[in-house]
């Protein structure tokens, strides 16, 4: 007979990324830009443009673009497949909260500093009680 012993643990980072902009105004154009870049990702993950997982060297057509009038200079090719990650996006005022269970989030950071953040960034498990994360 044998016997399994199996030990769980937590795996996902429940990590909160809090953008603090000047104004609403600009936390809400810092969420348009990561929309409109998730958009994109997903048409060309769709297209087979873009694979995640894959990380390419070079930016597809329509995402050079895309990044030319969003004035997003900040984010190379092999970080695009971090908008196809799991992630909340949300707004309240002057912030911008996103809450993902991956630490890969260079290209989100890249957005709002950018549009002029201060950001926080913590894992929700070690830091609870904050109202952000799972299981808040």
């Amino acid at each position: 007979m044998k016997i399994w012993y199996q030990h769980g643990s937590e795996h996902s980072a429940n990590l909160v990324m809090i953008g603090h902009f000047k104004d609403a105004t600009e936390a809400i154009k810092a969420k348009e830009i990561i929309d409109a870049i998730t958009k994109q990702v997903e048409e060309d993950r769709d297209a087979g443009t873009l694979v995640p997982g894959s990380p390419s060297d070079l930016y597809g057509t329509e995402m050079l673009n895309l990044l030319a009038r969003l004035n997003v200079a900040s984010i190379g090719p092999r970080d695009l497949g971090q908008f196809a990650q799991d992630a909340a996006v949300t707004i309240h005022d002057e912030k911008i909260v996103i809450t993902t269970d991956e630490t890969d989030i260079a290209a989100y950071l890249n957005v709002m500093i950018q549009r002029g953040a201060r950001v926080e960034v913590f894992s929700a498990h070690d830091h609870p009680g904050t109202g952000y994360g799972r299981g808040k």
